[in-house]
């Protein structure tokens, strides 16, 4: 799905230095570690026995999953459908952060931890400023670090 001539920017490691570096060079790199990847959780869903059971297909989340033509490749790997997992947040304020599939592994066990910890159920409200800020921060130094 690359073009030849299509090239990115990639930063040297140490330095804040940066090269252009053709699409395809990584493309060659990334799609047999993820075909490998799906691989291997392909066949645990197969050693697991409820392959028969997913009707609707595999959800794909976390930020190698916006890569372009990653579901596609699950796609062929799983032989069903497959799509991008957005997150489906209650966390009251952060909504517009972490509205992304980067995040959805993450804001899924924010929820399920504060469901579950000590089987009390706590909702985090926009008042609780210790936690808010807490994750908030987070949240912005993810950010910083891959923008």
């Amino acid at each position: 799905m690359v073009g030849r001539d299509e090239l990115v920017e990639v930063e040297n490691v140490g330095t804040k230095k940066s090269r252009m570096v053709p699409k395809r060079v990584l493309a060659e790199i990334i799609e047999p570690r993820m075909q490998e990847i799906f691989a291997m959780s392909n066949r645990e869903i197969l050693k697991s026995g409820y392959e028969d059971l997913i009707a609707s297909g595999v959800v794909l989340t976390g930020g190698s999953s916006m890569i372009e033509g990653i579901p596609e490749l699950a796609e062929q790997v799983f032989n069903m459908s497959v799509r991008r997992g957005m997150p489906l947040s209650n966390i009251g304020g952060l909504i517009d952060i972490v509205n992304n599939p980067m995040y959805a592994t993450g804001v899924g066990l924010v929820i399920y931890g504060t469901k579950s910890s000590s089987g009390r159920k706590r909702n985090f409200s926009r008042f609780d400023n210790n936690i808010f800020s807490k994750v908030t921060q987070r949240m912005k130094q993810w950010v910083k670090e891959f923008f």
